[in-house]
């Protein structure tokens, strides 16, 4: 049992917070423990991160607890996995690891993605049956492939017909599951938006118009700013495809304008480090520190991997007998984003994970 004062994010007052097993008390818990720190936010999220993936593909279990580790300490409490090929229910199991909300498998179709990551269908009109599937093997979301490199193409093209992506939506609304989808060029957002999906990932193609109506219909955005960084070296290397790799550079040189597009628009932002392969696990500070440069207001890039991620995915932040997953620092981040790289302690569950 632990007793903290300090100033309370969002809501920027000082008060006294106890933990009463994995529980938040704001009465005093007798035998209480004190700790030491002056700014106190709920537990972090990384919205798009794959514990269970590595650069070459699956993990085993225990490089996936490690991976999980290394988040943890970072002060990431709360995973949205945006698909994973493991099963990783054990590692929900255990009391020392962030809560972790599984997306099941992506889903894809063959040589339309990375290898041995998802699930590759035979033919696109059976996406919503294998949607169907994946929502029940889930915690309530679904992963799609929204687009990917057609060989044939030469460039990024989409892999699902509109109608196909309307009836595989439905299908997860049906079933009590929210859809996201991988998205890095233009042609596939219409169809997905207008599928009525809640999520995007990355979506670097996206313009004003696609956003207006993503922010009408509540569908939200996890940019993962730290990935994109990567698209240079991706274009770089795909020598054999000039227009993709033309392409990959204009989506990365657009990005920041998309940002300021989206945040104008009113589209709900939330932090996502893409973790697994290319991005190394415990970065989230640094997309944090990526969605302020690129011109969020520090408080609501703390907000989009903190309280407000909690929020959308249905988590508490801090409030009497709220899961006391907490990150306690000695100076305000809202001053200085950077000060989420230095944590004074982490608490998930109530115990003392730093």
């Amino acid at each position: 049992m632990f007793h903290i004062r300090g100033v309370v994010l969002p809501d920027g007052r000082e008060q006294d917070l106890w933990t009463d097993g994995d529980r938040i008390s704001l009465t005093p818990v007798e035998g209480a423990q004190t700790l030491e720190g002056a700014f106190v936010l709920p537990g972090l999220v990384d919205a798009h991160c794959h514990p269970g993936v590595g650069v070459d593909g699956p993990v085993t279990l225990d490089e996936a607890v490690t991976q999980a580790e290394t988040d943890r300490d970072a002060g990431t409490l709360l995973i949205r996995d945006c698909g994973v090929p493991i099963d990783t229910r054990p590692l929900q199991r255990r009391d020392d690891l962030p809560r972790i909300i599984r997306c099941g498998r992506h889903i894809a179709l063959p040589k339309r993605y990375i290898p041995n990551l998802g699930i590759d269908l035979e033919h696109p009109e059976q996406l919503p049956d294998a949607v169907a599937e994946q929502a029940v093997a889930g915690d309530g979301w679904v992963k799609l492939v929204g687009d990917w490199i057609d060989r044939g193409v030469g460039d990024l093209a989409p892999l699902w017909p509109d109608d196909v992506l309307a009836d595989a939506v439905k299908a997860a609304h049906d079933a009590g599951a929210r859809v996201t989808a991988h998205v890095f060029g233009e042609a596939a957002l219409p169809g997905l938006i207008d599928a009525g999906i809640d999520c995007l990932e990355h979506g670097t193609g996206l313009d004003r118009e696609l956003l207006d109506r993503m922010a009408a219909q509540g569908t939200a955005l996890v940019p993962t700013l730290i990935n994109i960084e990567n698209f240079p070296g991706i274009a770089d290397q795909a020598v054999k495809y000039p227009t993709y790799a033309a392409h990959m550079r204009a989506l990365h040189a657009g990005v920041g304008d998309m940002i300021g597009e989206a945040m104008d628009a009113g589209v709900e932002i939330y932090a996502g480090t893409d973790a697994g392969g290319m991005v190394a696990h415990g970065k989230l500070p640094d997309e944090v520190s990526a969605l302020h440069r690129a011109g969020m207001p520090a408080e609501q890039a703390l907000g989009a991997a903190s309280w407000a991620a909690r929020a959308w995915l249905g988590h508490d932040g801090i409030a009497d007998g709220a899961q006391a997953d907490l990150v306690v620092f000695d100076a305000d981040p809202r001053e200085d984003v950077d000060v989420l790289r230095s944590p004074r302690h982490i608490l998930l569950r109530g115990r003392l994970a730093r």
